[in-house]
């Protein structure tokens, strides 16, 4: 067993399937099942319940899976404390983002940094994304994590490097305790049910899900609305409504049937989400041991 080992067998059971591993990893999808294969060839057991449309972890596996978050999450606070701990990373760090990134991709790394270097100075600044791209106008934001800013804004910053961290969708979900949830919906049919609406929703997708309800002539009220995911999710969990989401924040719930997802097949949408340093020598060690942190945090 090797850590990349490890990590892609993580992400292919939090993911629910080797395709949608391979895409988030940036493998191909024999490469992800010969990891696998020789995880499995390796302890003589199998690891993988396999479906049709679906993966699930065999007994062996869900033992294998617990181990090895831990052994992902050990290494991550290794590396990090390591380069934390260097001669080069003092200083303050502004850091900008929206409430769904911070709480799953920043506040946990965040920790990490701040335990084993006193010589850090960390801020971090949530807000919607337009109230963050103008702190970047400003150049008072060090380092950023907002969805793509030239697709979804049409935007740029030539004083800051852009590096890719993960890609995200947007899913149709509702209540995991509501049996009559369908697996399925058209766009013709979000009216048949109370729709919570997530207000910091990335605006090509706004403009995607507004132009088919246009064409359909269907107008949709929301019940509730608001910019917090973390409330959102409560509110949906609680059976008040459907709703579309960021799937990065809403993973959890639905692989726990905490949250039913729904597809729409009308809506295929993803968006590349990214981490934006300002191009300073004083903060390109930071930025680029907080990228590496971030990546080993997805893998945890």
């Amino acid at each position: 067993m090797n850590l990349q080992q490890l990590g892609t067998f993580c992400r292919v059971i939090s993911e629910g399937s080797m395709t949608a591993a391979a895409e988030k990893l940036n493998l191909t999808q024999p490469a992800v099942s010969q990891q696998i294969r020789a995880l499995e060839d390796e302890l003589q057991v199998p690891l993988l319940v396999r479906g049709v449309r679906q993966v699930k972890p065999s007994i062996q596996g869900q033992l294998l899976y617990d181990y090895a978050k831990k052994i992902l999450f050990l290494t991550q606070q290794a590396e990090v404390a390591i380069h934390t701990f260097s001669q080069e990373l003092a200083g303050e760090m502004r850091i900008g983002t929206t409430s769904a990134f911070g709480l799953h991709l920043v506040s946990p790394v965040v920790g990490l940094f701040l335990k084993h270097n006193t010589r850090l100075s960390l801020k971090l600044v949530y807000g919607t994304a337009e109230q963050i791209i103008g702190e970047m106008k400003k150049a008072s934001i060090d380092m950023a994590i907002l969805p793509d800013l030239k697709n979804e804004y049409g935007i740029g910053f030539d004083r800051y490097d852009e590096r890719f961290v993960m890609q995200d969708e947007v899913w149709l979900v509702a209540s995991g305790r509501d049996a009559s949830v369908p697996e399925s919906a058209r766009i013709s049919e979000l009216p048949a049910r109370p729709m919570v609406s997530d207000a910091a929703m990335y605006p090509l997708f706004k403009r995607m899900l507004n132009n088919h309800l246009d064409n359909e002539k269907v107008k949709i009220r929301p019940t509730f609305e608001s910019d917090n995911v973390g409330t959102l999710k409560r509110v949906v969990e609680a059976g008040v409504g459907w709703g579309f989401l960021p799937a990065h924040s809403i993973r959890k719930q639905v692989k726990t049937r905490r949250l039913h997802r729904i597809h729409v097949d009308e809506l295929k949408y993803s968006v590349n989400v990214n981490l934006y340093s300002l191009k300073s020598p004083s903060i390109q060690p930071m930025a680029d041991t907080f990228y590496r942190a971030i990546q080993q945090q997805m893998l945890s």
